[in-house]
């Protein structure tokens, strides 16, 4: 099975800004826009195929729901699809705030299965672009109490200014930082961020504060502070942002029970064989080559079938590598080769270069 390209879904927000559609090469008069869903299973916003490379290809036209009632764990895995079925267990998107976002927390699972019957969000970002003094707001910064909160969340503003804000964490916004967000944390996206976000597929989300804004009918959108009560995190930790090693040409972001993010920056051609019981997404964050026959570029996002065991990258700039990680043993690299290293003994030894993606994928570890 050959990777599959999906048709992005843009979509028009009070905050977003004009990014989205430069970035990934698209040319549209639709304004605003704050997010761009890349991958997606959500009901009603399903992702469709349009490129497979392969002519008169019946995939195409397909929803994502669709494509996986069809080849079932061939295309997301065994363990993944005797899990969650065909609902894809992964959101993937770029966001772009031209203006703040509301600060929120998700529910966890098991609080979100009490609620609504469905999964929590646990969720990352990684920032793409920020304008200078641009922010990202994320966790608390002293302890509070859930009564407190209660106080603070529902106190009048003073000078435009909710107490909500004097309690959570504020930073900096730079590219290549790392945020992860598990379900509970409170986080808001401040004004000239673009970044990528992975999340689960859920769309529960208890809104603290909204910044006054008003809804394009004048009225101030819901709040959800009772709600949020129960699902805030009140820990306080001593560094929100996620640190990783930059200057190497693979790094692993994120390994949490929902996906496992690797950071890839490669050149040169190559052939990767893997064994994945999982699908694999493949964000292009700039570069562009040819996997498979599919053509990637900056800002388009491919989805790999579990079955596909072997990838033929030709690129520019662009080359991934990524293995699930129940079979990868180590991972040595330096600014010239990685050297990869999986249970059965064999080492694969690959160029590194200069360009950047996101890989990643849901998957099971295994001890």
């Amino acid at each position: 099975m050959k990777p599959y390209k999906f048709d992005p879904y843009l979509k028009t927000t009070l905050w977003g800004g004009y990014q989205i559609a430069p970035f990934k090469g698209i040319y549209t008069a639709q304004p605003n826009i704050g997010e761009s869903w890349e991958i997606s299973g959500v009901p009603g916003h399903e992702s469709v195929a349009i490129e497979r490379g392969i002519i008169d290809d019946v995939d195409v036209g397909m929803t994502l729901t669709q494509l996986i009632d069809k080849y079932k764990g061939l295309l997301i895995g065994n363990k993944v699809y005797k899990k969650f079925g065909n609902k894809f267990p992964l959101l993937v998107k770029f966001i772009d705030s031209r203006q703040d976002l509301s600060v929120q927390v998700h529910p966890d699972d098991k609080l979100a299965m009490e609620r609504h019957g469905c999964a929590g969000k646990t969720e990352m970002w990684y920032v793409i672009k920020g304008d200078v003094g641009s922010k990202i707001y994320a966790g608390l910064k002293e302890s509070i109490t859930p009564d407190e909160y209660e106080k603070l969340a529902t106190a009048e503003p003073v000078n435009g200014r909710s107490p909500m804000q004097d309690v959570i964490a504020t930073h900096e916004a730079h590219q290549g930082d790392l945020f992860f967000l598990p379900a509970g944390r409170l986080h808001a996206i401040g004004a000239g961020c673009f970044l990528a976000e992975i999340q689960q597929t859920s769309d529960i989300t208890y809104r603290v504060y909204d910044f006054g804004r008003v809804d394009a009918h004048g009225k101030p959108r819901e709040l959800h502070i009772e709600q949020a009560k129960d699902a805030i995190d009140y820990q306080v930790w001593p560094e929100y942002r996620t640190s990783y090693d930059s200057t190497q040409p693979t790094s692993q972001l994120i390994n949490c029970p929902y996906f496992v993010v690797h950071r890839v920056v490669v050149q040169v051609a190559q052939e990767i064989d893997f064994h994945c019981d999982s699908f694999v997404v493949v964000v292009c964050l700039w570069g562009e080559a040819n996997i498979n026959g599919i053509k990637v570029r900056q800002g388009e996002t491919l989805l790999v079938p579990a079955s596909e065991n072997v990838l033929y990258i030709f690129g520019k700039d662009l080359s991934i590598k990524l293995f699930q990680n129940s079979d990868v043993v180590t991972i040595e690299s330096d600014r010239h080769y990685t050297n990869i290293t999986v249970r059965d003994g064999t080492v694969k030894r690959f160029h590194t270069g200069f360009s950047e993606i996101l890989p990643l994928f849901k998957g099971f570890i295994e001890i």
